[in-house]
C-alpha cells in the first residue's frame, strides 16, 4: 500500500473514532471505559498519521 493510501486509511479510521466518541459521549449514561479506549485508539492513530507524514516529507 502506498504512503498516501495508508494515510487515507488511517485518517478514515480516525474520523470514524471521532464519530464513535461523540456518539458515546452524548448517550444518557456514557461508558467511561469505552470512551477511554476509543480516545486512546484515536490518539494512537493520530500519532501514527503524524509519524508517517513526517517520514514522507524527509
Amino acid at each position: 500500500m502506498s504512503l498516501d493510501g495508508r494515510l487515507g486509511t488511517l485518517k478514515e479510521r480516525h474520523a470514524d473514532l471521532e464519530l464513535r466518541i461523540a456518539e458515546e459521549d452524548h448517550r444518557p449514561r456514557p461508558d467511561s471505559e469505552t470512551l477511554t479506549r476509543l480516545k486512546l485508539e484515536k490518539l494512537r492513530l493520530k500519532e501514527e498519521i503524524d509519524r508517517l507524514m513526517s517520514s514522507g516529507q524527509g
